[in-house]
């Protein structure tokens, strides 16, 4: 029998964070050590999800919930300013850190794999826990060897705050693993209206819609002689993001150091 994995949520007043909460409190294999969110504090975590109370309070303090409770795992789903020092302080406490928040540089998470290394515990920064888009991701990049003349466009709703989204990114950059760089379109080519032709990454583009009533959407688009390759995934609802938070918090008792992408936990 496993044994069970005590969890922490960071931003679990928001709508990923409420989430996580159902899920941990749903799951016999996982248990809620600690909520904490800015708002709400001393509500049950429980009752702040719309289920029954469960003596767990909702607190501001992560590093004080961190002392105080010690989780296993530390789920946040918090704002990018706030990411790096959150993942520090869980290291700090040998809490390992499962970060679905953006806004890490290359140089953070260089840094943040030396400390959980030298504390021994495990840590994941993933751009996108959907098992659904992991496999995008993955497909695109094995098409890619294949169709190197491609562009990226991924929707989301109007007050998402970072453009591209993470996801993109991650994508952009298993596809250039993949494919050497090239650049693309006419070499004369002029933006008559500057941006039109979306952000430049390897020689591709990416596109970034932002409209209300869209959640999370991805296409990656091929063009080769007389065909074309799309590969897309469309995200409804956050509660599919859930099964692959689990397999996170599972995974992540079994490594060494910060992983960069939720791809390495899927087989």
């Amino acid at each position: 029998m496993k044994p069970i994995i005590k969890v922490a949520v960071a931003g679990a007043g928001g709508r990923m964070g409420r989430e996580v909460v159902k899920l941990v409190l749903g799951d016999p294999e996982l248990e809620l050590a600690a909520a904490v969110n800015r708002s709400a504090v001393g509500t049950d975590a429980g009752k702040l999800v719309g289920l029954e109370a469960c003596g767990i309070s909702v607190t501001n303090d992560l590093e004080l919930a961190l002392a105080e409770t010690k989780p296993d795992v530390l789920v946040d789903f918090t704002a990018p300013h706030s990411a790096v020092e959150h993942t520090r302080l869980a290291i700090k406490h040998k809490v390992r850190p499962v970060m679905g928040t953006t806004g890490f540089t290359p140089e953070d998470i260089a840094e943040l794999d030396k400390q959980c290394k030298e504390a021994g515990i495990g840590g994941l920064i993933a751009p996108n826990f959907s098992i659904g888009a992991i496999l995008m991701m993955k497909f695109a990049a094995q098409a890619a060897k294949y169709f190197p003349h491609l562009e990226i466009i991924e929707y989301h709703g109007d007050q998402k705050l970072d453009a591209p989204s993470g996801t993109s990114v991650k994508t952009a950059e298993l596809i250039s693993e993949a494919r050497q760089e090239l650049r693309q379109g006419n070499p004369n080519e002029e933006e008559t209206i500057e941006g039109s032709r979306g952000g430049y990454y390897n020689g591709f583009r990416i596109h970034s819609v932002r409209l209300p009533g869209i959640f999370a959407q991805q296409e990656v688009i091929f063009g080769a002689f007389g065909q074309t390759l799309k590969i897309r995934h469309d995200s409804y609802d956050r509660a599919g993001y859930m099964p692959g938070v689990k397999v996170a918090v599972q995974k992540v008792m079994e490594y060494t150091g910060m992983v960069y992408g939720f791809e390495h936990f899927i087989d």
